[in-house]
């Protein structure tokens, strides 16, 4: 594999684990608050389709993404307000989204363009373009930082940049804010947070309204940047892979980045079997590179990648004693 090759492979890693790095960071606030959200993939879905119709009918990239914010927090509140309101099973809540985000997406899809569930191809404004950084044809004469700079971190789109600076600003707000010391002790013990007279149901409502916020980025993302339009089912389990990321990276951020960049590049490498054939001199058939991302993901859940402990309060809904 010569070195042109391994940047195109790390400029795909970038773009194709750039959801999966949203939809991470999404789970990370839900959990780390005690709520358990099995519905990512379904928030990702609603969020793929609304902003992909939206930005189909108004020509907008950025009032598509509205869209997916608005739909994602929507199917993140009812996630709320069955599991912190009503304390039903937070498991089978996000199953029950994902199943209605399944059906209600190429219901809806189709009703408004009658193309079997699908947008009309999006181009122009309405999908969000490549930006290329400052001075990245003079840096990419450096050695090595070059070609990275130049071919593997300019050329995305702005939500690329933006997933990269939430790992960051998500680091920030956990650990280094009250908020983030709240929420943090909401998924740890519950009953001290509530002893300290601080709303443990508020700070869960506002963990699930951040979760609904970064899997609509996400959702956007893939229908108005990753891909030209929504198609049916075109999360394909990335909100299930987010989850073993998240288990991968132990509930910490910096460590969401590494392992959601490691799916990715599984993904990337599906796309370009002439890399594995070129190194291991071996042909793969193109399914078994498409199963790859999933393989991990049951290797990761299996528990086989190091001992991975959750948010103790995880799971359970609180019950204020009197």
């Amino acid at each position: 594999m010569d070195y042109a090759t391994l940047m195109q492979l790390l400029a795909s890693t970038l773009r194709l684990g750039t959801p999966l790095l949203f939809a991470c960071l999404a789970g990370l606030f839900s959990e780390r608050a005690g709520i358990f959200d099995i519905g990512l993939e379904g928030k990702m879905l609603m969020a793929a389709m609304a902003s992909g119709a939206t930005a189909a009918i108004t020509g907008s990239a950025w009032v598509g993404l509205s869209a997916g914010i608005c739909a994602a927090l929507v199917m993140a509140l009812l996630h709320g307000l069955a599991s912190i309101t009503f304390r039903g099973n937070q498991l089978i809540s996000g199953v029950a989204l994902n199943f209605v985000a399944s059906g209600a997406t190429v219901l809806i899809a189709q009703a408004l363009f009658q193309q079997g569930g699908r947008t009309p191809p999006l181009s122009g404004a309405a999908r969000f373009g490549p930006i290329h950084l400052p001075w990245a044809a003079e840096i990419g004469t450096v050695p090595v930082i070059g070609p990275i700079y130049q071919q593997v971190l300019s050329g995305q789109s702005i939500l690329v940049y933006a997933a990269l600076a939430c790992v960051p600003l998500s680091w920030w707000l956990l650990y280094a804010t009250r908020f983030g010391l709240r929420l943090r002790a909401v998924g740890e013990n519950p009953e001290s947070v509530d002893t300290a007279g601080i709303s443990v149901v508020r700070l869960r409502y506002m963990a699930v309204l951040v979760t609904g916020i970064l899997c609509g980025l996400a959702g956007t993302y893939m229908a108005t940047a990753l891909q030209a339009g929504f198609g049916r089912e075109m999360t394909a389990g990335r909100g299930y892979i987010a989850l073993a990321a998240l288990i991968f990276a132990k509930w910490r951020p910096w460590h969401a980045l590494w392992a959601t960049m490691l799916f990715g590049f599984l993904q990337a490498l599906a796309l370009r079997p002439d890399v594995i054939e070129g190194v291991a001199r071996v042909s793969i058939p193109v399914p078994a590179l498409d199963a790859l991302p999933y393989v991990l993901t049951v290797i990761v859940l299996a528990g086989f990648v190091g001992k991975a402990v959750g948010p103790r309060a995880g799971g359970q809904p609180y019950v204020k004693e009197r």
